[in-house]
């Protein structure tokens, strides 16, 4: 009944809509329906956006069920369709954004040395490496603004006249006597380890987020570094002048013991591990928490500017580590980060010499990265003649590769119907699941290794197609965004990955796949099978090769259905048999 009156209806939607005239007798029974089947109709794809806002404009009720917070204009504006669009959006937006906070932090940088505000360079950094997400310098002091009132209120219930409950909002002084900012740092220890549970992150050390302050709030954990600047933060709110030190393997604050005036060596200070809940430590006890002798010059404070080189330098050793995004943005931005604070540092505009040149070999990414290589290595050779030999390897690689674009006539097509892709099971849109397979030393069957030699294979890595997989091992969905007739990764992979134990070894096709880990795969055939409970698949890189999400498949954006034209056919085909066949047996 719903949708007979769906079917008719939909075909006056649009002459209503251009009219839009209350008294006309369509709009009468059009408004006479139930509301759900008039819900049902305005949530149909047929609809653009400018129907609705014509729609709405008609009367009343169709007003109220077209405003802005409604199902309507959610149904419309749903994240499936123009995903390549959205993609390539995103992209620009980044750079965009990343410019002007890249800015932003070149001006804080310029800042006198005795500026120390540790928490908006923090926060740069943050926004730098997160350009897409919301995060504020102010939003950040609101969330802890209202730490340091949970704090004021454990302080009250120790002393009630402390100096510390006075200080007005943005406002702060330095309390002198050590009893008294004693009481403070006990507070902030039972607020932030007993009553909020803030902790070091043991369990995932090695993870970006625990340098990201907002997430440091939000997932209330962190490394030595973020913990430290968020205690060191709360305490100068509250009239504690704790400092920054930069301690080797673990970072520290210290809190002077010494009268004021007085010359002070390393043993008048006692050093605090906000990493460790806020545990103060003597010298002696420093050493054994990292294990070894220092000097007495590793205990001193630093400025701003050396604590985020801290903070970027952990972010370019886990760019440099990073296996997950094959896009290596981690490192990137790290590098760039780096370099803005540093710009002569001659061996990471190597690596960013060499970063840009690997990332630009493929033909749909942009020409001018090619330039930009050449532009840093003209840089580095500036810097440092020295570097002749490693700048004249890249200098001619980069001029190699600029004549091979010039060769290059189209892109590559397949064809299923090619005798040697006749033993190519899945095409683009199939809903697959990868069965649990047991490598040699538990690993899997994937390109996920960040190596270089294997991210940037020229060969059966760049334009696949898609399917999505289920790991039963893993537990993660992913999406096929392309296919190889065999096997097209090195000997070196074959053999380490253990492909040769599989029962058609490496002469099967091979699938490549976007993981919603966010990481790339390469899968055997025989270990996927059809899985008949497709999901969206939230992996980056989505929209670079599909423009929409159909509910069951992907659907292959304009370039990648040219380099497989007869694939959408052929899904079509298996879609319609596999998921009517589940109907059937659901009924």
């Amino acid at each position: 009944m719903a949708a007979a009156a769906v079917d008719s209806a939909m075909e006056v939607v649009p002459a209503l809509a251009e009219e839009a005239a209350p008294e006309a007798a369509g709009l009468s029974c059009l408004v006479n329906l139930p509301g759900e089947v008039l819900e049902y109709i305005l949530c149909s794809g047929s609809l653009t956006a400018a129907d609705i806002g014509r729609v709405s404009s008609t009367c009343r009720r169709l007003r109220e069920l077209c405003q802005s917070s409604g199902k309507v204009w959610k149904e419309q504006f749903r994240v499936r369709k123009a995903l390549t669009w959205k993609y390539y959006a995103k992209k620009i937006l980044y750079y965009l954004r990343q410019q002007k906070i890249l800015n932003n932090l070149k001006a804080f940088l310029q800042q006198p040395d005795d500026y120390e505000s540790y928490l908006e360079g923090a926060v740069y950094i943050d926004q730098y490496c997160n350009p897409l997400s919301d995060i504020s310098l102010k939003d950040i002091q609101a969330q802890i603004d209202s730490i340091v009132e949970l704090v004021c209120k454990t302080l009250r219930g120790i002393n009630s006249r402390h100096p510390s409950l006075a200080f007005k909002a943005g406002e702060s002084s330095m309390i002198m006597e050590i009893e008294l900012q004693s009481q403070v740092l006990d507070a902030m220890n039972y607020v932030l380890y007993d009553q909020l549970k803030f902790k070091g992150n043991r369990m995932d050390y090695y993870n970006a987020l625990n340098l990201y302050m907002h997430q440091v709030l939000i997932r209330r954990t962190g490394i030595p570094i973020s913990m430290s600047l968020l205690y060191l933060t709360i305490a100068r709110q509250l009239g504690v002048p704790l400092e920054p030190v930069n301690f080797p393997s673990h970072f520290l604050l210290r809190w002077c013991q010494g009268a004021e005036g007085a010359s002070l060596d390393i043993f008048d200070y006692i050093y605090i591990d906000a990493f460790g809940k806020g545990k103060q430590l003597t010298v002696k006890e420093c050493e054994y928490l990292i294990g070894q002798h220092v000097t007495a010059a590793l205990y001193g404070v630093v400025n701003v500017k050396k604590v985020l080189q801290r903070m970027v330098g952990n972010l370019l050793s886990l760019g440099k580590r990073e296996g997950i995004d094959q896009s290596y943005q981690l490192l990137r931005d790290s590098l760039d980060l780096y370099l803005a604070m540093y710009p002569d540092q001659v061996q990471l505009l190597l690596l960013q010499a060499r970063l840009y040149f690997h990332l630009g070999i493929w033909p749909e990414k942009s020409f001018c990265l090619v330039l930009k290589v050449l532009d840093i290595l003209q840089h580095i050779q500036t810097l440092d003649p020295g570097q002749h030999g490693a700048v004249g390897y890249l200098v001619q690689h980069t001029l190699e590769h600029i004549e091979r674009k010039k060769e290059e006539v189209g892109v590559e097509v397949k064809l299923r119907s090619h005798e040697k892709h006749r033993d190519v099971c899945y095409s683009i849109g199939l809903i697959m699941k990868h069965k649990s397979v047991h490598c040699r030393n538990h690993r899997r069957l994937s390109c996920s290794e960040p190596d270089l030699r294997f991210l940037f294979c020229r060969k059966g890595l760049a334009f696949l197609t898609a399917s999505l997989l289920m790991d039963d091992l893993y537990g993660y969905n992913c999406v096929i965004y392309g296919w190889d007739p065999t096997c097209m990764m090195g000997h070196e992979w074959i053999r380490n990955m253990n492909v040769h134990s599989l029962p058609h070894g490496h002469h099967q096709p091979f699938y490549n796949v976007l993981v919603e880990d966010g990481s790339c795969r390469y899968a055997a055939q025989e270990n996927l099978e059809y899985n008949v409970e497709p999901q969206e698949i939230s992996h980056p890189d989505v929209g670079r090769y599909f423009s929409e999400f159909t509910g069951t498949h992907y659907i292959p954006n304009a370039e990648l259905e040219i380099r497989y034209p007869e694939d959408l056919e052929s899904v079509y085909e298996t879609v319609q048999n596999i998921y009517s066949a589940k109907k059937e047996d659901v009924e």
